[in-house]
């Protein structure tokens, strides 16, 4: 289970520094997040779209992670237009659809998908111990920030672990149905997934303790300004105050 996957690559944003990406990300996403109108949504999604082509992605992992995204927005055309109040735009059968429960969908669609672009983009790009070490000097909080990357780096080796589990329960002829069984069966699983998991972070932490792990992890390569960086900083800064402009003036 490789969760990494857009962070290998050698485009422009793959080099940038990963503390620019974190503090230009945050103002952007915000801005697009409290946006009221469709002006910023479809500004923003167009920006993220560029970014994502220079970011030169692998089209097929983004179009997976944007269509899980979209299939819970699917669900929101299905009910919002037809229940928000407004004027009626079309009906079908007992069914009236409003202008401004679409264009309300229609904003929700364009923010996701703006959002989710420029996140994967920006943060994407960067392996997730560079994303750490970014933190760590942008002064954030030593133990969330260390328990974030725990988190990350071990949740494949749970997924591992569960993958090994169910292949002993099919090896030993194990059938899922809807039966007092099946349910025992899944329960054991959970349990033995929650124990070994235990004991394997009892043996990391001694692991660590023994090459004398104190609280944080020494970094010997640490991140040096570029004039890329700079004047990526100064665009995305430009780009995030425009859209302020709009959502004040609009």
């Amino acid at each position: 289970m490789h969760l990494e996957d857009f962070a290998e690559g050698k485009s422009f944003f793959h080099r940038l520094d990963p503390r620019v990406k974190c503090l230009t990300l945050g103002p952007y996403i915000f801005i697009i997040a409290v946006s009221k109108n469709l002006t910023i949504p479809f500004a923003a999604f167009t920006c993220s779209l560029i970014m994502s082509l220079v970011a030169e992605l692998d089209k097929k992992k983004l179009l997976n992670r944007l269509a899980v995204i979209n299939f819970f927005i699917f669900m929101l055309w299905l009910f919002i237009p037809f229940s928000y109040p407004g004027k009626e735009l079309f009906a079908i059968g007992p069914f009236i659809a409003t202008k401004e429960g679409v264009l309300y969908v229609l904003s929700i669609a364009a923010k996701s998908n703006a959002i989710v672009l420029a996140t994967i983009t920006l943060l994407g790009t960067s392996p997730i111990f560079s994303l750490t070490h970014a933190f760590i000097h942008l002064k954030a909080p030593r133990k969330p920030v260390y328990l974030f990357f725990f988190f990350y780096r071990y949740i494949s080796v749970l997924h591992e672990e569960y993958i090994r589990l169910k292949r002993s329960m099919l090896i030993r002829s194990f059938k899922a149905g809807t039966n007092l069984h099946t349910y025992k069966a899944y329960a054991y699983l959970v349990g033995m997934l929650i124990v070994n998991s235990y004991d394997r972070s009892q043996r990391i932490y001694n692991a660590m303790l023994c090459r004398g792990f104190r609280g944080e992890f020494p970094v010997i390569d640490h991140f040096r300004l570029k004039k890329t960086d700079i004047m990526f900083g100064f665009i995305m800064t430009m780009i995030t105050l425009l859209f302020l402009y709009l959502y004040i003036v609009i």
